[in-house]
């Protein structure tokens, strides 16, 4: 796992360092689980990390980061109150965004998303297509995540906003 972290931030650190018109952009997250984890896990929250560069007018394309976790929820098994760890990635991924005006556009993570707890957890396929809204300086999105390993899928709805510097 420290060679993949370390492969990314080269491979990071060398776009940065070779952008001459890219766009940094930061923000949070947060959405409602579904599918195979929502009985287990009640909010997803995380912070988002991005480089893009122009590809075109309308299209950009770059790399993304952060950090999110899935909060676990109390239920009741056979009577026993139980509560499992909070699931928590780092996603590596590549990035594209296409702007349909100056206001819209659609986009989508594809990467990895590396397991960080609990213990033992696994990582897997990492997707997320999503669209929105944007100013100059603002995104506000909303987007399907879904972390695909050994045939189950921690997925969420997520409302993200950014910050583009």
């Amino acid at each position: 796992m420290k060679k993949i972290i370390l492969t990314v931030a080269a491979v990071f650190a060398f776009g940065l360092a070779n952008a001459q018109d890219g766009k940094f952009k930061v923000g949070a997250h947060f959405g409602l689980p579904m599918g195979d984890i929502k009985d287990g896990y009640s909010l997803n929250l995380g912070v988002d990390a991005a480089y893009m560069w122009s590809i075109s007018d309308d299209f950009k394309a770059g790399v993304t980061t952060g950090y999110s976790t899935y909060l676990g929820k109390e239920y009741d098994v056979a009577g026993f109150t139980v509560k499992p760890d909070n699931y928590s990635v780092i996603p590596v991924a590549g990035t594209g965004q296409y702007s349909f005006s100056d206001k819209f556009f659609g986009g989508l993570d594809l990467g990895y998303a590396i397991a960080i707890a609990p213990s033992g957890a696994d990582g897997g396929l990492l997707y997320q297509p999503k669209v929105g809204y944007q100013t100059e300086k603002i995104e506000v999105y909303l987007g399907y995540k879904g972390i695909s390993s050994n045939g189950s899928t921690a997925s969420s709805l997520n409302l993200g906003l950014n910050y583009k510097f």
